[in-house]
Formats: C-alpha cells, structure tokens, sequence
C-alpha cells in the first residue's frame, strides 16, 4: 500500500497504512478455520487417541459390526422373498428383540458380577457360530423360514448380555471424565456400518446371494475377537465389582436407584416410548422399499445407508460435543419425530433419502446423550444394571413396537406406520420438556439439568 502523505509543518516521518493486504487477511482466516477444525478433531476422537485398549476394540467392532449390517439386511430381504409379508419381517423384529423382553431386566446383573471383556467375547464367538449356521443353510439352499426365525432368536438372547458388556468394557477402557465422546463414537461407529453394510449387503444380495452376506458377516467377528485377546486388561479402569446378589434382589436394586433419581427415570422412560412406537425401522425400510418406492435390495440398500449416513453425522457432532445434555437429548427427539412425520407421504427414492438422512442425525443425538448420561449417573457397582436397562428400554419392547409396525403398515401402508411413529416421538419430547421445566427452581434461576450423580 502506499505511504500517506507527509506533513510538511510537523516535521513527522510518513506513516504507513496498517491495514493488512487482502493475501494477508485471507491467509489469516484460513489458519483460524485451520485451527478450529484441528480442535474439533482433537475433541471429537480424543478417547481414540489416548487409549491404546479402546482403539484395537473400536477397529476390530469396524470388521464386525459392518458385517452385522450385511446380515441385518439379508435377513429382513429373505424373510421378504420367503413371506411376501410385512407381518411376517414383523415376526422377524419380535424374535430378536423378545429374548431384550424376556431376559433384558436382569442380564446387568450378570454384567456387574463377571468380567465385562471374557463376557464380549464369549458373545462374540456364540454369534460367529449362529451367522455361520444360517450361511450354511442358506448357501445350500435348503433354509427355511421357521430356521431363520430361530437363528435369529438365539443371536438376539445373546445380544441381550453382548450389549451391556460391551457398554461396561468401554467404560473400562477409556474412564468416566471420556466416556460421553466414547460412546458417541461407538455410535458413530455403529452408524458408519449403518452406511456401508447395507450398500455391501443390497449388492452382495444382488450379485452372489444372500448366502454369501451371511458368511461374510460370520467372517467378520474374527477382527473383534482378535481384538479383544491383544487388549492389555492391566491397562484397564478399575472399577467396583457388585456384591453377589440373587437375579431378582440384583434386579430390585436397580429399580431402587432409578426411584432415587427420577431425571434418570425420565431419561430412560424417553428411550422407552420413542424406540417402541418409533424406531421401527428394521420393519418398515424393507417394506418402504418394496411396496411404497417398489424397489429392489439395491434401493433397500440406499435408503438404508442415507439413514446410516445421518446417523454418523449425528454421533459426530455428539462426540464433538464431549458431554451429554438434556438440550440435544430432547431436540434430537423432537427432530427424530417430526422428520419420520414428513417422511410418511415421499414415494420417491430422492426425498426419501434425504428426510432418512436428517432423521438419522436426530436419531444418534439423542440415543448417544441418553446413554451417556445414564452410564454416567450410575454408580459403579449398578453401571451394567442400569446400562441393562436402557438396552431393555431400546430393544426389550421391539416385539410389540415391530408387530405393531408391520400392522400398521399392513392397514394403512407406511403413511400410517410413519405418521404414528413420528407423532409418539414428538409427543414424548413434548412431555419431558414439560417435566424438565416443572422440576426447575421456582426463583427465576433454571436449575441445570444434569442427572444425579452418585460415586
């Protein structure tokens, strides 16, 4: 830039202009987006980064869960080509989710008396043998409906000690102060898979077989398994291993504690009417794709991953966050709801992907911040119980939300099945906002909302 002029009477030295050249500034904002984008991924995958335990057992769930996925969809496809009938993929929902119903309750007892890491993987080797039965039968062309139905049974009775085992190890691997971000990232994890095991499994259907995603996902719980023997337990967070204690009485405890907490109560009665009336979707994507787009496994397969894909934005931008809050717990609810509602009417592949994308974001915010704060009010000696709870509130009323899915969907089409899972959601973030706000100190002074926190 040039000098100003001088003056000739002061006798002062020209000045300079100090505005910066336009190179100048524009190098400045890049380095300042530079340096957020830095910080975001430093927060964002910050347990990943300290813990060597937590990385092998995140890499080897990459293998294994995207396999779950290629398996999820071949399932649900060949109840479909076997049955013609929403009701019967309905069936299908209920056999996995009924051993959430039968033995969800009391599975945290077990959690909270074992070793979480020989639990993981004891499930894990039960369900490489349960994926490569049905790879057998399907491969040979000689499985049948009622087979599948049982397989998929027995995989779900050992889901309902898997999960929580799971939830408990990681605790174990990355402590209390990174849990929120390892679950977030678990999620995101999860939803990843979301994305590319239906794409995989919709062309291997496709192309091979249905066969040949069934063995595939057998495969793929090799990585964990290997995983889970290089973990270091030495290098594990100590935590206090609960008292022998009978099913029922162990049971009872947990119940005790969720009176004593009643933030708790609500957090876990949220994930309790939103995954029954709501999320459905292992009933409804197969049925949306065939009768309302009229679509094949490949179309399956996309919408799918469009949800999964929205799904890992969502668990992103929790693990980002770094802690758990009521605020995106319940805008993740009221958001999942009113996305399913206008998703009901689309009959094109277009808007429906773009709508299950945006509630597939909505959807990790608020699963990730409810299972976040959960784990973190418990106590140590009731974390698997309670983390029991919440998968017997996601999972455990599965067989009655998917029937009544598949009914739905049967008398009105997934207008209506659609139209009434959205509304349940926004009913129910509605509801907890009210007893949120109700519970508030009375002097203008909003208390923060925060679960009570016993250690």
């Amino acid at each position: 830039m040039a000098r100003c002029a001088p003056r000739a009477a002061s006798g002062r030295r020209p000045c300079r202009d100090r505005r910066r050249p336009r190179a100048s500034r524009a190098a400045t904002g890049s380095v300042r987006v530079t340096a957020f984008v830095a910080a975001v991924n430093r927060r964002t995958f910050l347990s990943l980064r300290r813990h060597r335990n937590y990385r092998l057992f995140f890499t080897g769930q990459v293998v294994s869960v995207t396999g779950t996925w290629m398996q999820n969809i071949a399932t649900a496809w060949l109840v479909l080509e076997l049955t013609h009938s929403p009701v019967a993929v309905g069936v299908l929902a209920l056999c996995q989710f009924l051993p959430f119903s039968v033995f969800g309750l009391v599975s945290g007892v077990l959690v909270d008396r074992f070793d979480a890491r020989r639990m993981v993987i004891g499930t894990q080797a039960a369900s490489l043998v349960f994926a490569g039965a049905l790879a057998a039968l399907a491969l040979g062309g000689v499985v049948e409906l009622w087979e599948v139905y049982v397989l998929t049974a027995l995989r779900g009775t050992v889901l309902v000690l898997d999960a929580p085992a799971r939830q408990a190890l990681t605790f174990q691997m990355v402590g209390r102060d990174e849990l929120p971000n390892a679950v977030a990232l678990n999620s995101s994890l999860f939803n990843a898979a979301r994305v590319v095991g239906p794409a995989f499994g919709g062309v291997v259907v496709a192309t091979a077989g249905i066969g040949w995603a069934f063995a595939a996902n057998a495969g793929s719980f090799l990585a964990v398994l290997a995983a889970l023997l290089l973990v270091r337990p030495a290098e594990l967070f100590p935590v206090v291993r609960a008292e022998k204690t009978g099913v029922l009485s162990g049971t009872r405890e947990a119940f005790d504690y969720l009176r004593r907490a009643p933030l708790a109560a609500l957090a876990l009665m949220t994930v309790l009417v939103v995954s029954t009336f709501s999320f459905n979707f292992n009933v409804l994507l197969p049925v949306l794709a065939q009768h309302t787009l009229e679509g094949g496994p490949q179309v399956f397969g996309i919408i799918s991953a469009f949800f999964g894909a929205g799904a890992l934005l969502g668990a992103l931008l929790s693990a980002s966050l770094g802690r758990a809050t009521w605020k995106v717990l319940l805008t993740g609810t009221a958001g999942f709801g009113a996305a399913e509602v206008f998703l009901a009417p689309q009959t094109s592949v277009a808007a429906v992907a773009v709508l299950l994308f945006a509630t597939g974001t909505f959807f990790t915010l608020w699963t990730s911040n409810a299972n976040a704060m959960l784990q973190l009010g418990a106590p140590d000696a009731l974390r698997g119980r309670v983390v029991g709870l919440y998968y017997f509130a996601f999972n455990g009323t599965g067989p009655a939300g998917g029937l009544l899915a598949g009914w739905l969907a049967s008398v009105g089409g997934t207008f209506l099945a659609l139209l009434v899972a959205g509304g349940a959601a926004v009913a129910m973030s509605l509801f907890a906002l009210a007893r949120l706000r109700a519970d508030a100190q009375p002097a203008g002074k909003p208390r923060t909302v925060a679960l009570a926190v016993r250690r």
